[in-house]
């Protein structure tokens, strides 16, 4: 298989970290993975070992690279055709820039085989008979929409998304600074957990209203708390610091605002984008309101909702439609 692309970190978290990320209905959360086994993740780095080879004997070279790396060069390495693509991807000077700014950042990455070791655990507590993932490193070549993506129980981290906001190549292809700043070392472990996220509960539609939107967004952010509870809250919904100090103590204003103007139960298609797409900030509110601000609320229904319902399971409430119950259980009235 030819590189994705064409074909297709942070640092362990100290104890202050740990008790930063406490919250409403988390305590439940930090459970005790100690007798789960997982073995220890290895990050198998097709980004460096790819761009090592000799392109005078690119065929050779990459036979010699298959045996660890199928999932890449799985396909008939005497093709021509594919040579042709596989040249031309490592000669690229754009993909040889970030392969090289990848190298100079990421050169080790035991902080973050670590961090997805005890993820995994979590993972493997909540979902026993679950297979962890094999995880590669890879060059996306500015593959920005998916820095993390999954394929037959394969994880695939595009490192060149997290190279941080002063990495030029980010400017100059135009994308919006508050993208820029989530795409630091930070954030990928978050990002692995959201794509995981989806692979163990594909599909799910998020509903209707903006209730029903903002409660499926919520416990997707929950699934993430469950993997990975000791990382800040502000990593997770992706908010830099300043928007999450924004919301933590906006929060009862925002809600209020939603429900006196009776739109929990809009399927007003803009009025919901307004509350749950990307962007800057959310319209309506102050510019320091950070964006998905229905997504942060919804979060904070079903961390509600958990605390509450103790009997409920992690599964049993990814699986719960009924969004109304959800709501009710949680009695989520955050404090002015």
């Amino acid at each position: 298989m030819i590189p994705v692309k064409s074909c297709l970190f942070a640092a362990s978290v100290a104890l202050t970290l740990m008790l930063s990320a406490c919250g409403p209905g988390k305590d439940r959360l930090h459970a005790d993975v100690s007798k789960t086994i997982q073995s220890p993740v290895t990050i198998h780095r097709y980004d460096l070992d790819l761009f090592r080879v000799d392109i005078a004997r690119l065929q050779n070279e990459l036979e010699s690279l298959r045996p660890t790396y199928r999932f890449f060069l799985g396909t008939d390495l005497g093709d021509p055709g594919k040579l042709a693509d596989m040249k031309s991807y490592l000669e690229s000077p754009r993909n040889t820039g970030f392969h090289d700014a990848v190298a100079s950042r990421y050169q080790h990455v035991s902080s973050l085989e670590k961090e997805l070791t005890e993820a995994f655990r979590h993972y493997r507590y909540y979902f026993p008979h679950a297979a962890s993932p094999r995880v590669y490193a890879y060059i996306s070549g500015g593959d920005y929409d998916y820095p993390v993506q999954f394929a037959d129980s394969v994880m695939l981290i595009g490192l060149d998304n997290y190279l941080g906001k002063d990495f030029k190549p980010y400017i100059s292809d135009g994308l919006p600074f508050y993208r820029i700043m989530r795409m630091n070392e930070g954030d990928i472990l978050p990002d692995c957990m959201k794509v995981l996220s989806t692979v163990t509960y594909p599909g799910q539609v998020p509903g209707n209203n903006l209730l029903e939107q903002m409660i499926e967004a919520g416990k997707r952010l929950y699934f993430v708390d469950a993997m990975i509870p000791a990382v800040p809250d502000r990593f997770k919904i992706s908010y830099t610091q300043e928007q999450y100090d924004w919301i933590v103590k906006n929060e009862a204003h925002v809600w209020a605002a939603i429900i006196e103007n009776r739109m929990l139960y809009t399927t007003d298609p803009k009025l919901i984008r307004t509350f749950i797409s990307d962007g800057p900030f959310t319209a309506g509110f102050a510019k320091e309101a950070p964006p998905r601000l229905g997504e942060w609320l919804g979060w904070q229904i079903v961390r509600k909702f958990m605390e509450n319902e103790t009997s409920v399971t992690l599964d049993e409430m990814m699986k719960e439609r009924d969004f109304q119950k959800i709501l009710s259980a949680s009695r989520f009235k955050p404090e002015k």
